[in-house]
């Protein structure tokens, strides 16, 4: 793809991403998105065969900048519970930074029909088994007690699931407000002490 092509698709999507976030998925048309990136009706098709794909590519774009901060940020880490910790502040972090994004990843995609929905289930997944990698690791190399990690991996991303589907909802609580309480309790739940947790939120 040329640059000139990839910047007509990030118009899309951009132009797509405040459509979706301010109307809903039914009340936005292609004619919006078309109207607002000023692209062209045969443009928009070209990259995105219909409105549906438009929607997917943003679950995409958002999965994909998620995970890209969260591999850059775990890198740096030197131990499985500290890049545990990590990914969950990078979490809260992007999802602060992307409300939009987040609110189309983690609400608009809710009964909009199986493809928009096993779409957010494959992503949520690719998340989980994340998590669990690195709860893993941190078992491994002794940083937590052995537990059944796929089981706190769920648990762990039904949490963060609710806490930011309530803020993009209501406003409330910010990620902000809301990443201490989540450190606590989910590295109580798998047996983090609380100096160990205090010495991970003063890193």
């Amino acid at each position: 793809m040329t640059e000139i092509e990839n910047n007509t698709r990030q118009r899309i999507l951009d132009a797509a991403v405040e459509r979706f976030a301010q109307n809903g998925y039914h009340n936005t048309s292609v004619a919006d998105i078309v109207a607002d990136s000023r692209t062209s009706k045969g443009a928009v098709y070209f990259h995105f065969p219909s409105k549906e794909k438009i929607f997917l590519g943003l679950v995409d774009e958002f999965a994909g900048i998620l995970e890209k901060r969260l591999q850059t940020a775990i890198a740096k880490e030197e131990s499985g519970i500290r890049r545990v910790n990590t990914a969950l502040r990078i979490c809260m972090e992007t999802f602060t930074s992307y409300q939009k994004l987040a609110k189309i990843f983690l609400i608009q995609a809710v009964g909009l029909g199986a493809a928009f929905e096993e779409k957010q289930r494959e992503i949520h997944l690719r998340f989980i088994k994340l998590i669990q990698q690195h709860l893993d690791e941190a078992v491994q190399e002794g940083d937590i007690l052995p537990i059944d990690t796929e089981i706190a991996a769920y648990a762990w991303m039904g949490a963060i699931n609710e806490v930011v589907i309530e803020w993009v909802h209501t406003g409330h609580p910010a990620p902000q407000r809301a990443l201490p309480g989540l450190q606590t309790v989910l590295l109580r739940s798998v047996g983090i002490t609380e100096e160990r947790i205090r010495q991970l939120e003063n890193l």
